[in-house]
């Protein structure tokens, strides 16, 4: 035999995630390509002296997980020990958060900034006994009154402090909000440490940003978290001027070079796609048509592992802050708006059409950041009249989280060609919660997977990290049962979909994303050896077991990242 496989696995459940979902039972990889699929047979002539055979002993093979929103800086830079660790179930209560604080206030110099990241009012039984009882500055200052404080929510979207940090930045009752932000003011109009939206820029702003090496060993960590997890490609769903305000600019256009440095010094163990970000939330066209001019091309990067796809845009808030653009008002009133520049609803539908047309007629993939149902349609309708202004075939243009998505906006995306980018993982973590902003029905039907595949849309699935853990066995499990990370309730079980379809959402649609789902995606001969392999049987496990499914084996381009065989 002339050429010898590098790599055979045999004896398991090898998921193709081809046309037909075929599943097989052995696989061979050579230089960095799978190059045979099949039983024992097809595949054992190629077992060479210098071939690692791995016995898969019925696990499952699939193909490597594509993450297709994932924050890598950012996420890095949101968990220990770069930051503390305030998510469900790390911490349950807005006195476990002033716990965590007074203990990190112990070990780093006095007046240097404390970050943590991940509070969510849903879990905090402070918040959960009393509706109205919200994070303060008042919860940090005892704990920590001569070090500033700067905790970030779990959404990305809601900032808090202590009144060092407020002193710091230099907030005060007199201060106003950015454009598409709020500073939240107690009875007598003294902030009360909560920042939500396009105001903690102001925040961001007084930190010193992030150096390079922090941003290095931020997606170092990330990296390895990931190859654990089987993941082996993601996209950085925003990298520009548009995110130097962001958890001190781990969003900005300066993370894209060390991104371009990991990959030169061999250290990128996942593939990484990109979508510039020309502008942050409350931007006018006229700025995002200059800054979307000014930005710089890929460079020389291999396309495969570090590609730039196209541009991002926010549309609208979320839902938790009632910043979502909806149709029908939110329990307790209002509808939120369109986070652009512009003082009417018709200036701002004005603003972003212009946005997206700028930006399709220029050739480039757009995300667009977009979870209430009214501003869904807007942006869809924007997809569609700029694709009739200017032609292009194949844009892949999609929405981002897309919670609710409507009939109408299913019908136009599909039409065109047009995807959505969803959160199985957010959807788990957030279903009991969103029932007091937008009631039981909305709340159920949020992040309709069955109804877009069923109208012909295609959807990729992410986790949205650092909102949500990067764990697309959790993402899988909530996709076929719709069940809540809090209550276990069941929400909206006419959403749920079939196991194939899940698996589909993380592999080779998020590739059709990428524009790659001809060489990466499936587990077919001819595309890159990028793999999974879970302990047991995946196709047959009950879904509730499919998040403590251990990762056993991650492989991209052929080169093993992740190894607990040999271990």
């Amino acid at each position: 035999m002339d050429t010898y496989a590098d790599l055979v696995f045999l004896g398991g459940r090898v998921v193709t995630v081809d046309a037909e979902f075929s599943v097989a039972s052995a696989l061979a990889v050579t230089g960095g390509l799978i190059s045979a699929v099949g039983g024992r047979d097809d595949i054992a002539p190629l077992i060479g002296p210098g071939t690692r055979v791995v016995n898969l002993r019925g696990a499952t093979l699939l193909p490597g997980i594509n993450d297709s929103h994932l924050h890598g800086c950012a996420f890095g830079m949101a968990t220990p020990p770069l930051s503390l660790d305030l998510g469900h179930p790390a911490v349950s209560s807005l006195a476990d958060v002033a716990e965590a604080v007074r203990e990190a206030v112990g070990r780093v110099p006095g007046g240097q900034w404390i970050t943590g990241h991940g509070w969510d009012t849903g879990y905090l039984d402070e918040c959960v006994s009393d509706a109205s009882r919200l994070p303060s500055r008042h919860d940090l200052d005892a704990v920590s009154p001569d070090h500033p404080v700067v905790l970030y929510s779990f959404s990305g979207h809601a900032t808090w402090v202590n009144s060092k940090a407020l002193e710091l930045i230099g907030i005060d009752r007199h201060t106003v909000a950015p454009p598409g932000g709020a500073i939240v003011a107690d009875e007598s109009g003294e902030p009360t440490g909560l920042l939500h939206e396009g105001a903690q820029a102001l925040v961001q702003n007084a930190l010193p940003p992030l150096s390079r090496q922090e941003r290095t060993d931020a997606i170092r960590s990330t990296l390895a978290t990931l190859a654990r997890l089987g993941v082996t490609s993601y996209t950085e769903p925003g990298l520009g001027p548009g995110g130097d305000g962001i958890m001190r600019g781990a969003l900005g256009a300066e993370t894209l070079e060390v991104y371009r440095g990991l990959l030169a010094d061999g250290e990128l163990t996942a593939r990484v796609g990109v979508l510039l970000l020309p502008t942050g939330m409350a931007s006018t066209a006229e700025e995002f048509a200059r800054t979307l001019t000014a930005l710089g091309e890929s460079g020389d990067t291999d396309p495969r592992r570090l590609a730039i796809h196209g541009v991002k845009i926010f549309a609208d808030g979320i839902v938790p802050n009632k910043t979502a653009w909806m149709h029908e008002p939110y329990v307790g009133g209002g509808c939120g708006s369109l986070s652009v520049g512009g003082e009417t609803d018709a200036e701002r539908i004005a603003e972003i059409d212009a946005m997206i047309r700028q930006a399709h007629a220029a050739g480039h993939q757009l995300g667009v950041h977009v979870t209430g149902d009214r501003a869904i349609d807007t942006v869809a309708d924007a997809f569609a009249a700029a694709m009739a202004e200017h032609p292009r075939p194949d844009a892949r243009h999609y929405v981002i989280h897309g919670d609710f998505l409507t009939a109408h906006s299913m019908k136009v995306l599909a039409a065109h060609g047009f995807g959505v980018n969803m959160n199985p993982t957010i959807k788990w973590t957030v279903a009991d919660m969103e029932e007091e902003f937008v009631g039981a029905d909305r709340a159920a039907y949020a992040w309709p997977y069955r109804d877009a595949i069923d109208a012909g849309v295609r959807v990729a699935s992410g986790s949205d990290a650092p909102v949500t853990h990067p764990d697309w066995r959790q993402g899988v499990a909530t996709m076929v049962l719709r069940e809540s990370k809090a209550a276990g309730r069941v929400s909206g079980p006419e959403q749920r979909i079939g196991l194939a379809e899940a698996i589909r959402t993380y592999t080779i649609d998020a590739a059709w994303q990428d524009f790659a789902d001809d060489w990466k995606g499936s587990l077919e001969p001819g595309k890159v050896a990028d793999l999974c392999v879970l302990d047991g049987d995946l196709l047959t496990a009950d879904p509730h077991d499919i998040p403590e499914m251990p990762v056993v084996l991650t492989v991209v381009d052929g080169r093993v990242v992740h190894d607990t065989l040999r271990d």
